[in-house]
């Protein structure tokens, strides 16, 4: 086992994240689980744990990090902060091709920096390892139900980034009662389970979907569809989730077929992950249909004119909520009667950020720690590895294009 100096990196794009690799307790547990292994941390006064609170664990605070061995932080780092010929850890946002971090990554690339992406570490199965929906998950619940409560004046939630954590979001949603609407909440992973959590916390019972489409309640009430529920294959042949995920063009989406779930659908919370080969999970067209019921819509997938054809742009924590017009296609104010409520927060992990961070730094713990301090037999760090010595790695080098 190599002795290693880890480097916690101050969360410098703006505006500024508030979320940490480690918390202070975790760091602690690093160097009693591994002895070879130092953590320092950048000084800084706005992450929701306080300097104090890793001093009194031990843990070094150190503005100068150019004798570690490896950084790690979680949003992009600016370019003009990275380090020439150091190995960072982060969520780079660079496999998409996204424009506002072409610069980092040439800058990367010119000072044969290794960059290790969050969102590319995966088994051999290709299931990422580490993340951090189910908070996402949670919050994006969460804010749903807020914004049916001011909708409609039935309650008003206090907002997730006002609470401490999530026993305090319990206690709020203790206080409320909903009437027995029809929630639908997409997908199949750690964000769609994050939202059944948040529907747990209310006691909101799970039906099938043949139930959810076929029976009254007088109680809400919610489904979890996952990807064969909504989507046939255009030659009528069985569905086939291998297929599916390798071939969706060859699929039509039921979602919105007469007597199908929008027609009874009162708020729609989207987690499914979403190939934009894939038929969309509705069109604008389809939203002006008498027959379709849904009026508020937490996509916490936030893909941008994606799946969810009212998500044209990302909401802030500070601003959840606008109106999306069916008719006119406009956006305008929040919770009228002629608008479908939309809530498409890009990162809403943050507004848990204590939670969110003892999670994520639990899985980084458990399942990356040991990768880079010992022996990597499964290649699971260099298949996240997007850039070092200079060069594109072979996975990544579809990039070449996007930084020449």
């Amino acid at each position: 086992m190599k002795n290693i100096k880890i480097g916690i990196l101050r969360e410098e794009k703006v505006p500024h994240d508030k979320r940490v690799p480690f918390s202070p307790e975790q760091c602690k547990l690093i160097k009693s689980e591994y002895p070879g292994v130092e953590v320092v941390i950048q000084p800084c006064s706005y992450r929701s744990f306080r300097d104090d609170e890793y001093r009194r664990e031990g843990v070094v605070l150190q503005e100068d990090l150019s004798d570690c061995d490896i950084l790690i932080g979680i949003k992009e780092v600016p370019k003009d902060k990275l380090i020439a010929g150091k190995k960072y850890l982060y969520f780079s946002h660079t496999i998409k091709k996204q424009p506002h971090n072409r610069e980092m990554l040439k800058k990367i690339i010119r000072d044969k920096i290794t960059l290790v992406d969050y969102e590319c570490l995966v088994d051999d199965h290709e299931n990422r390892i580490i993340g951090f929906g189910r908070y996402a998950g949670i919050v994006g619940a969460y804010n749903g139900i807020m914004a049916y409560g001011l909708k409609y004046g039935l309650f008003n939630l206090k907002a997730a980034h006002q609470s401490f954590g999530i026993e305090e979001l319990h206690k709020e949603l203790d206080s409320i009662k909903l009437p027995n609407i029809k929630i639908v909440i997409t997908g199949g992973g750690r964000v769609a389970n994050g939202a059944i959590e948040t529907m747990g916390m209310l006691n909101i019972r799970k039906v099938t979907p043949f139930e959810f489409l076929n029976y009254s309640f007088r109680e809400p009430v919610y489904v979890q569809l996952h990807s064969e529920n909504y989507y046939e294959r255009k030659d009528g042949s069985d569905f086939s989730k291998a297929d599916f995920y390798h071939y969706p063009e060859k699929y039509n989406c039921t979602f919105c077929d007469p007597g199908s779930y929008s027609s009874f659908t009162d708020l729609l919370v989207h987690c499914a992950y979403w190939n934009p080969n894939a038929a969309v999970l509705f069109t604008k067209e389809d939203m002006r249909s008498p027959a379709f019921r849904i009026s508020v819509i937490a996509d916490v997938t936030c893909d941008i004119d994606g799946s969810i054809p009212s998500t044209h742009r990302a909401t802030t924590i500070e601003d959840k909520f606008y109106g999306y017009n069916p008719v006119n296609e406009k956006e305008e104010e929040a919770f009228s009667t002629d608008t479908i409520t939309v809530m498409s927060i890009d990162n809403l992990p943050c507004e848990l950020p204590r939670d969110a961070s003892e999670g994520f730094g639990k899985h980084l713990i458990e399942r990356v720690i040991p990768l880079l301090i010992g022996h990597d037999k499964d290649n699971v760090i260099y298949r996240a590895t997007i850039a070092r010595n200079g060069e594109l790695t072979p996975r990544f080098a579809y990039l070449t294009d996007y930084i020449s």
